[in-house]
């Protein structure tokens, strides 16, 4: 197979609708195709060399999730647990309607509606629990701290009841700290980037890492209608033409130098992190033979965990047909998504465009990156998934 397709679609992204992008697909534990095409520095026209590295937003949340289920494999939770008996903050939480009134929740959050999206958390870094946790952290912000003022700000709706795209997965880094018992950072190094070889993966940028970050920009519409808010574009970004802005190398959600970010953290190259998603699609045992989760937890990661009206809130365009499991979109419903991949190939995507995409069934891994802030996921995600697996014949 020779990833034709793949290779120019890649071109016409770096032509008509990003700045740079960059790609590696590994198939039954091998790496069959790496190719970058467009600039790392669109304003001086650098070219990619492919050693760059990528803040990879949301597609750290994979991650993340394994982390927990490493977790829980060791015996350490069971997913039915209230997240209380852990972390006493969230045992009673208040429900804020959008009338503004406030009620106490019936429901415990429970350590599966973390992974799930399904606790009632917000995306809000505007309310008053940034500041507090600044004041209590003299700004260091650390992971434990600052998610247990997180805890005191009301939720959106009673727990288990509904999906919302949220900072769960960052009181979820805040859990694997509590439960293991190490930084965050600390247990991701030691359980999973060390043992699979992941030596140019990091949560936070020296001045040696941030030569290497690609630059940062955000897509701005020549219509003037650019979303503004990070997350907002990626659920609802558009195909429109438009420019690039610089914005920087940092990472908003990343809150100070003590903050790993479950979320949102994690600094990469295409070719570590590629790595970790051959991994997953080869039921959790990597190219170098370490085992980081079993074949049994990784089905239970790609299984749908939401019900008939959780569904319903899963619903941005370039998910249709996919559920939700333990952190990953999963797909479900070709006739519905119009993607060619198989029934649960699962993965996320991230804020500046990079994506995950793993199959077990064919043990087929795809690690993409761009560093565009509102990438336009509705438009390149589908297309992607269906590129690969139509060259894969």
């Amino acid at each position: 197979m020779d990833f034709q397709n793949l290779k120019a679609f890649m071109d016409d992204m770096a032509k008509n609708h990003t700045v740079g992008n960059d790609c590696e697909v590994y198939l039954d534990g091998k790496s069959v195709f790496r190719y970058f095409s467009g600039c790392s520095d669109w304003e001086n026209k650098t070219p990619l060399n492919g050693n760059e590295l990528y803040n990879i937003y949301s597609c750290s949340k994979v991650a993340t999730v394994t982390a927990g289920l490493q977790l829980y494999e060791r015996g350490k939770f069971l997913l039915s647990d209230p997240l209380c008996e852990y972390m006493p903050e969230f045992r009673t939480m208040y429900i804020k309607n959008s009338d503004g009134e406030v009620s106490e929740a019936k429901n415990p959050i429970t350590v599966r509606d973390v992974f799930t999206m399904s606790a009632g958390f917000s995306y809000d870094f505007e309310s008053g629990w940034v500041e507090r946790a600044r004041e209590k952290t003299n700004g260091n912000f650390d992971t434990v701290t600052s998610i247990r003022e997180f805890a005191k700000e009301p939720i959106l709706f009673e727990p288990g009841t509904h999906w919302s795209y949220s900072l769960g997965h960052d009181v979820l880094a805040a859990f694997v700290s509590v439960v293991s018992g190490k930084k965050f950072r600390d247990y991701m190094k030691e359980n999973i980037f060390d043992p699979i070889g992941m030596k140019d993966t990091h949560y936070h940028a020296t001045p040696e890492i941030e030569k290497r970050i690609a630059e940062q920009y955000t897509f701005v519409p020549d219509d003037g209608n650019t979303v503004t808010d990070i997350v907002e574009a990626q659920k609802n970004g558009n195909a429109k033409k438009g420019t690039f802005k610089n914005v920087g190398k940092p990472v908003s959600h990343v809150l100070g130098p003590e903050y790993d970010s479950g979320g949102a953290g994690i600094i990469t190259s295409v070719s570590d992190y590629a790595k970790f998603c051959a991994a997953l699609a080869n039921y959790g045992t990597a190219t170098n033979g370490e085992k980081i989760l079993s074949k049994s937890t990784v089905e239970l990661l790609r299984t749908n965990q939401l019900d008939s009206t959780q569904i319903k809130d899963f619903n941005w365009q370039q998910l249709i047909g996919y559920g939700y499991g333990l952190g990953v979109r999963t797909h479900m419903n070709p006739a519905v998504s119009g993607c060619i991949s198989n029934i649960g190939e699962f993965g996320w995507g991230g804020a500046a465009g990079a994506t995950v995409v793993c199959d077990p069934k064919n043990n087929l891994a795809v690690f993409y990156a761009q560093h565009v802030l509102n990438p336009r996921e509705e438009y390149y995600q589908p297309r992607l998934k269906n590129v690969v697996y139509s060259d894969l014949g």
